[in-house]
């Protein structure tokens, strides 16, 4: 008898259940990954100022191609930290739970970047080690294939993020379109 009152193409809708519990979990992962994006904004700046000193440097080795390279390198990781890296983590597809892996993963080379940086400041000071121009060019060919390795793993990992993000808009969309024509 109820059948007979309801229209033919009616449905029923449910209503959302908030758990107080889930809610706290996310904004403290929310409150993480911002500490997170906030030390990554401050390497960046630091990666900044390292540039600035190695391209300070004038001396022999600082001719090297190699020295170049790295700080082109160190140039394109801030560009990708600045650009790429915010789009990610502020994206609606990224979940919370995976903003704390993406900023630390982002963390894991920006830090090696910075361990490089921060040897290559060393190799330039002559005082510092007592090194030949050719060992130095030596260790910074080496610094520089290293340098390559992490945009490249920087690049990768951009794209995964960012095929990820369309994959789930694109579910996003597919879920949520009309079913009526």
């Amino acid at each position: 008898m109820v059948a007979l009152l309801l229209p033919s193409g009616a449905t029923a809708q449910g209503m959302p259940v908030y758990d107080n519990t889930n809610f706290i979990s996310l904004v403290k992962s929310l409150v993480e990954s911002a500490k997170q994006t906030s030390q990554l904004i401050k390497s960046v700046k630091f990666l900044k100022d390292a540039k600035e000193a190695i391209e300070k440097v004038s001396s022999v080795v600082q001719q090297l191609r190699a020295v170049e390279e790295i700080a082109q390198n160190n140039q394109r990781l801030i560009n990708i930290m600045q650009n790429d890296l915010q789009d990610i983590l502020n994206s609606p597809y990224i979940k919370p739970e995976e903003v704390t892996r993406v900023a630390e993963s982002f963390d894991a080379i920006v830090q090696n970047s910075l361990d490089t940086v921060d040897f290559m400041s060393e190799i330039l000071s002559s005082d510092n080690l007592k090194m030949s121009d050719a060992e130095r060019a030596k260790v910074l060919k080496q610094k520089e294939k290293e340098s390559k390795e992490m945009v490249s793993n920087i690049h990768t990992r951009t794209k995964r993020y960012k095929d990820i993000i369309s994959f789930r808009k694109m579910q996003d969309k597919i879920n949520n379109r009309e079913t009526e024509y």
